[in-house]
């Protein structure tokens, strides 16, 4: 049976998840799509000038909510007008995703490629996008895995390695080279407090990144943590 989620937002799009192993919307997912909606106006994206906006990616896209929300909002705003681009290590993800861009009438405005990161991305994606959005599993392996090396599907959208924050490392070791060098720009990523942040924020700082944390909820057992990197420019 479908699973149909209608969110309020700015412009209201409808997501459809009826895949089994694509990761729906959920808290976190909810998290990012506020701040956005807060933060985005006729003018600025959260500090940048709109008009510099070239190219936005939504990395790990799952039913592609992000994406379309972002789509849509170049409607809303007529300085806002990047291209975007949506990816995920999972086929399903990208059908579902170009399911959902069909539900809300914004079919082919959206640039899909399926890649495990950023290892089937063309090379002329290099150093072109201004923001690039990563929701990465962030919660620690759990023993099972760990110890038969198995995985499922499902699996990839929580399944951080060791350390929680193994595949987002993996993350960004590229991310430097496809993000735009020449103006501001950022990567939004959530983490999760059952890792070790300030850890995680020492490696950040020497591989080049700011880390400012900008928005936290605590669901359950564990705060989910909105956090924006901005690399030093020469």
């Amino acid at each position: 049976m479908e699973n149909v989620i209608k969110i309020t937002l700015t412009s209201d799009p409808v997501i459809i998840c009826d895949y089994e192993n694509v990761y729906p919307p959920s808290d976190d997912t909810y998290l990012i799509l506020d701040y956005f909606r807060n933060n985005i106006n006729q003018n600025y994206v959260d500090g940048i000038d709109i008009r510099n906006i070239k190219k936005i990616l939504d990395l790990g896209t799952g039913t592609g909510i992000i994406a379309i929300f972002l789509e849509i909002l170049k409607a809303k705003y007529s300085n806002f007008n990047p291209k975007i681009y949506a990816s995920d290590i999972l086929e399903e993800a990208i059908k579902c995703a170009k399911l959902n861009e069909k539900e809300n009438h914004i079919e082919n405005q959206i640039n899909f490629i399926i890649s495990n990161l950023f290892k089937s991305f063309p090379e002329n994606l290099k150093h072109s996008f201004n923001i690039i959005i990563f929701n990465p599993p962030y919660l620690p392996s759990s023993g099972i895995i760990e110890k038969n090396r198995t995985k499922t599907k499902m699996d990839y959208s929580w399944d951080g390695g060791i350390t929680g924050y193994d595949v987002f490392l993996t993350f960004i070791e590229d991310a430097k080279n496809f993000l735009d060098l020449n103006q501001k720009s950022y990567i939004y990523f959530i983490s999760s407090s059952r890792t070790n942040i300030k850890e995680l924020n020492k490696i950040l700082v020497r591989k080049g990144f700011t880390n400012i944390e900008l928005e936290k909820k605590h669901i359950f057992f564990e705060d989910i943590i909105l956090n924006r990197l901005e690399i030093k420019l020469a």
